[in-house]
């Protein structure tokens, strides 16, 4: 897999990301969840870490960013997911938990691709 489709196929995922971190943030739950604010930093962490993809965006660093947070995306993912159930059990936080699931699995789906590819 070359840098560009790489690149592309991470950036979109990058909005589901970024539609989870935006509900959870705004969410009453997290005001008094220690653990929920967490997961909202570490995703937008993640989010901020890799700026936005355009013509301009150096590939390498891009990608390098990726391989750098994707344990704390990781790390955030299965903590929202074990917390959930807690937190709330209305179906807009499970389709959050599913949607973040989702998006972290496909992400590092492809940056284990691209790593085996450069082998």
């Amino acid at each position: 897999m070359e840098q560009q489709e790489l690149a592309a196929a991470i950036d979109r995922q990058v909005p589901h990301l970024w539609m989870v971190r935006t509900f959870l943030k705004h969410a009453d739950e997290s005001e008094d969840d220690d653990d929920l604010r967490e997961v909202v930093r570490d995703v937008y962490d993640f989010i901020l870490a890799l700026g936005p993809l355009d013509e301009s965006t150096d590939l390498q660093k891009y990608i390098k960013q990726s391989l750098r947070k994707i344990r704390s995306l990781r790390r955030a993912c299965d903590l929202y997911n074990e917390i959930q159930p807690e937190v709330s059990g209305h179906t807009n936080f499970e389709m959050a938990a599913r949607s973040l699931k989702l998006s972290t699995d496909r992400i590092e789906e492809l940056l284990q691709a691209y790593k085996q590819s450069l082998k």
